[in-house]
């Protein structure tokens, strides 16, 4: 199994030291399996002379080519090396030039009637054929192609100090380390599909001889990782329950309780949910639930009552949260609602103290806790239930299926209920997850006012600012959302610490303010959050920390610097945190000119709606659930290799020989979940999904 063969860090490697460490984390890449995982954005085709002559601008050459000349341009302290270069490959005779910007060393090394094999990418400048990206190696005695030359070379994402050559050295010697890979599929699925081993998938995912090889790879690559996804859903019916403690569907005695006591009425909505969710509860099947609803919508407070059947029957409860202040804020609400029925109540993340800690295991092994709600902390191996019979997920979008699977392992089949205020297709939730049930809150609190959403160019600003100020006057609070921390990078993007300077000095003199991003201590970002709840602070400015589950009902004006930048889902989330009271809220999307058309279309989505549902629907038409749900998101299924734009035949077969698998392959269905975690590594979960820093 090669995630055991793997489970060790990208240190391991040699040449990977800390510094180029870091830059591999920015991509998700921590450990051994993570590289292998890493999927190239696309490849170089160098099997096949391109000469010089006739490429068009921004084309690549790959060719033979003879020094001819030197030259320099520019001024006498600040020279630049020009090489001219001839084409002598059998197909080409262009001629172009090689611009050395501060390699003027190469004099020395590309000299004068030397040949070389070219790799590089060529515009058209000053009626001549130039390059400054290219790649020179001496042609070898014996003729034959050296280095990357005649290779399908993989292009990976970089970040930091990576470049695609430390990449490829790193993958390759990840792969010279071992000699096969064990398969993940059936040998008779692979015969019968046309599918590779799984060695050979991915040793051609990253060093393909062909595109056709490429194809039939990526292929094998997502069929596993499709099939195992569904077979997930598919091994309900195999863990059917016999220790269920009622098959009655009517209320407990704790849910009268609770709602009873509530200040309000629950929607139309909640109330079916809440019958949705007793009815799994007591079926056989341990439940497998999504519930989907707009930010505000009510959610939490559903999961919160489903939970006190579970409480009343002596099973319990984990409620799992992507950030600490997310788990946080929902510890001191359940602390609110539900330690006035009895109900013992924990709270674990990773900053809990030790002393602390191993009392609260202690605890939770003995049945001592009803409700234990954290983040990853969770997932720990020391973490040990009594009786864990229900598992919530907040956010489930942000955890990899993986870590649901860890979660899953700690109960005997518990319920799970994951909770999004993304919502998905329901098309696309079932032909992937195949049995995945789904309940949807649609109706918003009684009282809740649409909020009123502008769009605000640079010469619109100081109107905008004159609006909040009224806020205030009016005793309200702000948020001030910015894509950066600092001014690193020069980027030109505004962030949160030039502009907490510019508001709180030049803007709001006087109105107390304060700045939250990810970098802070978190007691010190709890401690924020707990003065900006008491209305000790008017506004924050800040990251997209504050983008998922921080609820302050006085707050009405949320403003968003670079909006243009931002996806539909995050600004969704964003203008959420307000709202969420009977007052009216405003949120104002800033943008800056030469909006790209797609940008533009977002901006305008948001401007006409705030309904959450529609919103994943545009979404879905402007970039496409490939985007959306595929590769390069992190949205509610985090997949390596399949795409649920371009794969839906792939699907469709994949849905056909998993129906197949539970009928006739029963020990397939029972597989362990250490099994299932070969082919299921997904990028692990991250806080802040915008720029920040």
């Amino acid at each position: 199994m090669f995630v055991r063969q793997l489970n060790m860090p990208i240190t391991s490697l040699k040449g990977v030291g800390k510094k180029v460490a870091e830059s591999y984390a920015s991509l998700g890449v921590s450990m051994c399996s993570d590289l292998l995982l890493l999927s190239p954005r696309t490849y170089e085709d160098r099997t096949a002379i391109v000469p010089l002559g006739g490429l068009r601008d921004g084309q690549y050459a790959n060719t033979i080519v003879q020094v001819v000349a030197h030259s320099y341009f520019g001024g006498l302290h600040k020279r630049t090396l020009k090489v001219i270069v001839k084409d002598v490959s059998s197909e080409g005779d262009g001629k172009a030039s090689l611009l050395c910007f501060g390699r003027n060393f190469l004099e020395k090394v590309l000299r004068v009637g030397s040949i070389f094999y070219l790799y590089g990418q060529f515009q058209r400048n000053f009626k001549e054929l130039q390059s400054s990206q290219f790649e020179m190696l001496p042609l070898a005695h014996d003729g034959s192609m050296p280095g990357d030359f005649g290779k399908f070379l993989p292009v990976y994402p970089l970040a930091g100090l990576l470049t695609q050559r430390i990449v490829r050295r790193d993958v390759s010697a990840l792969l010279e380390q071992y000699q096969a890979f064990e398969n993940e599929l059936p040998e008779y699925i692979i015969k019968e599909h046309f599918l590779m081993n799984t060695d050979k998938a991915l040793r051609t995912l990253h060093f393909p001889d062909s595109k056709t090889e490429l194809d039939e790879a990526i292929k094998t690559l997502a069929f596993t990782e499709l099939f195992y996804l569904q077979l997930i859903g598919r091994r309900k019916s195999a863990t059917a329950r016999t220790d269920i403690p009622e098959t009655d569907v009517s209320i407990t005695t704790l849910e009268q309780k609770f709602i009873a006591a509530l200040p309000f009425e629950l929607t139309k909505d909640q109330l079916q949910v809440l019958q949705e969710i007793r009815k799994d509860m007591i079926n056989p099947s341990p439940m497998n639930r999504l519930l989907q609803g707009d930010v505000g919508s009510g959610k939490t407070l559903v999961a919160w009552i489903s939970s006190l059947r579970t409480i009343q029957h002596h099973g319990q409860v984990a409620f799992m949260a992507p950030t600490e202040l997310l788990a946080r804020q929902h510890a001191e609400k359940a602390a609110q609602l539900l330690e006035p029925l009895g109900i013992k109540i924990a709270f674990l993340t990773g900053s809990v103290n030790q002393t602390a800690r191993k009392n609260l295991i202690k605890a939770l092994a003995n049945g001592e806790i009803d409700i234990i709600i954290g983040t990853h902390a969770l997932f720990s191996e020391d973490v040990l239930f009594s009786a864990l019979r229900y598992i919530i997920i907040d956010e489930q979008q942000r955890f990899g299926v993986v870590q649901r699977i860890s979660l899953l392992e700690k109960g005997r089949s518990p319920d799970v209920l994951m909770m999004t205020a993304t919502p998905i297709p329901r098309t696309l939730a079932l032909t992937v997850f195949g049995d995945l049930d789904i309940s949807t809150i649609k109706t918003m609190p009684i009282g809740r006012l649409p909020i009123i959403t502008y769009l605000v160019s640079n010469q619109s600003r100081e109107r905008m600012y004159s609006a909040i100020k009224v806020e205030f006057s009016r005793g309200h609070q702000a948020y001030f959302v910015y894509p950066r921390i600092d001014s690193a990078g020069d980027s030109g993007l505004r962030d949160v610490e030039s502009m907490y300077q510019m508001l709180t000095k030049e803007i709001y003199p006087g109105i107390p303010a304060a700045l939250i991003h990810s970098r802070l201590p978190e007691d010190e970002k709890v401690d924020i959050l707990l003065r900006f709840r008491k209305g000790e602070l008017a506004y924050l400015v800040s990251t997209s920390v504050v983008e998922v589950g921080i609820d302050i009902p006085n707050a009405t004006c949320m403003v968003v610097e670079h909006a243009e930048r931002f996806g539909l889902s995050a600004l969704h989330q964003l203008r959420g945190r307000v709202g969420r009271s009977t007052l009216q809220s405003y949120c104002f999307l800033v943008y800056e000119s030469n909006l790209t058309e797609e940008a533009r279309q977002r901006l305008m989505v948001m401007k006409e709606s705030t309904d959450g549902f529609y919103i994943a629907e545009q979404d879905l038409l402007i970039r496409g659930p490939g985007e959306v749900a595929g590769t390069r998101q992190s949205g509610f299924l985090k997949l390596h290799f399949a795409n649920l734009l371009t794969d839906l035949p792939l699907i469709a077969q994949v849905k056909t020989v998993v129906d197949q698998v539970v009928a006739i392959d029963a020990e397939l269905l029972k597989l362990e979940h250490e099994t299932l975690r070969r082919v299921l590594l997904v990028a692990p979960p991250f806080e802040e999904k915008v720029m920040e820093g």
